[in-house]
């Protein structure tokens, strides 16, 4: 565990912009390192898995609120508004961890080689948990940072350690949650279809019944599921997706806030204003302005998808 925390601060001290992200050559690899507590961090959540290698992280999905810390393995294995905050770090310790996006494609042709029972239906299960992590699952960890030191290496060997990570996933403890990903016919994979469409087409109105049809359920059943696996209607959904892009733009591309309530689909910036400040908790303008000034501390309020 220590040479990987050494490698990732290592990496990330050449790296990491100025959220303390490192996005990486490998596909899907990226790691975090903060030496303060944060903000809070709004992102949209890919499903991945999560290696918290020192510090603690407090995650906000719907009603549910968890702190991880180091030891731990999160799995969000579905798309999530999700807000976060690292609530534990300091400069001689650190918040670091290593995410690594799942790839749903790998699960469901692992999970048809591997013989264990049907999982139990998505509805009854968690979106977002955490277990101690695996020893298996820190040497895949340790075995991919090190091929970002032989970039020669990389596109030959890290598929099959991604493969074998995945492997060690669906045979470990979050082993229900990633075959419910993994099975087409269940909710996850469902409803996974219909937040692809509102993912894509967030900035326009996207009437209920197509979403419920892409599902492959009636709208009732959609509603239920939707609200269930992510704690959200699909209408707070997609104003979370519009809201978090929206603050990406005023913050990282420098839009106003009129010009941004417009990009992302609204047609009332006073709306916008409205909705922008019951989420972020205050106006654009003030919100854009201090998380600025924030980041110029290395201290952000804002990413996306991160460790």
């Amino acid at each position: 565990m220590n040479s990987l925390k050494q490698a990732v601060r290592s990496y990330t001290s050449r790296y990491a912009d100025n959220r303390g992200m490192s996005l990486t050559p490998i596909s899907g690899l990226r790691m975090m390192c903060l030496k303060a507590p944060s903000g809070d961090l709004h992102s949209v959540y890919r499903p991945l898995i999560c290696l918290v290698l020192q510090g603690a992280k407090r995650l906000i999905v719907g009603d549910e609120e968890q702190v991880f810390s180091s030891g731990q393995s999160v799995l969000v294995s579905a798309d999530m508004p999700v807000t976060g905050r690292v609530v534990q770090a300091s400069q001689s310790e650190p918040y670091l961890a290593i995410a690594v996006e799942l790839e749903v494609a790998l699960l469901r042709e692992l999970t048809a080689h591997i013989d264990t029972p049907r999982p139990q239906r998505t509805s009854e299960m968690p979106t977002l948990f955490a277990v101690d992590t695996e020893a298996a699952l820190l040497d895949c960890a340790s075995r991919l940072m090190r091929l970002l030191d032989r970039p020669e290496a990389a596109p030959l060997l890290s598929p099959g350690i991604m493969r074998e990570l995945h492997y060690w996933l669906l045979s470990g403890p979050h082993s229900d949650a990633l075959r419910a990903l993994a099975d087409p016919d269940s909710h996850a994979s469902r409803l996974a279809a219909a937040i692809a469409i509102l993912r894509d087409e967030y900035q326009s109105r996207v009437p209920v019944e197509r979403l419920a049809s892409e599902a492959g359920m009636s709208s009732t059943s959609f509603h239920k599921h939707f609200k269930h696996m992510t704690s959200l209607t699909p209408g707070q959904y997609q104003k979370r997706l519009r809201l978090i892009e929206a603050r990406r733009l005023m913050l990282n591309e420098g839009f106003s806030a009129s010009s941004a309530a417009f990009e992302v689909g609204y047609e009332s910036v006073p709306q916008f204003t409205r909705e922008y400040g019951r989420l972020f908790q205050k106006p654009p303008k003030q919100d854009a302005l201090l998380a600025r000034r924030s980041i110029e501390h290395r201290v952000s309020p804002l990413t996306v998808s991160t460790a």
